[in-house]
């Protein structure tokens, strides 16, 4: 059976939505700022944070996704 990305996405929940919303949103920021004509300074510090909130988004992430693998598992399986 073949699911449309709009089913895969509705089958996602809503705090990785946010998540991945996020992910992508800081993403393409940082990509924009840094083909900005903006000055060198700027543009690494603009650059920096903004990939700096996409890494810790992704962090994050990968916490919250190892936490409820963990706590799925059966009391004898850890």
């Amino acid at each position: 059976m073949r699911s449309t990305v709009s089913q895969t996405v509705a089958r996602i929940d809503l705090d990785t939505r946010i998540q991945y919303g996020m992910m992508l949103l800081f993403g393409t920021l940082c990509l924009v700022a840094a083909a900005s004509p903006l000055g060198t300074l700027t543009k690494a510090v603009v650059v920096s944070a903004l990939f700096g909130f996409t890494g810790g988004l992704w962090v994050s992430h990968l916490v919250q996704i190892i936490q409820e693998a963990a706590a799925s598992q059966p009391e004898g399986d850890q």
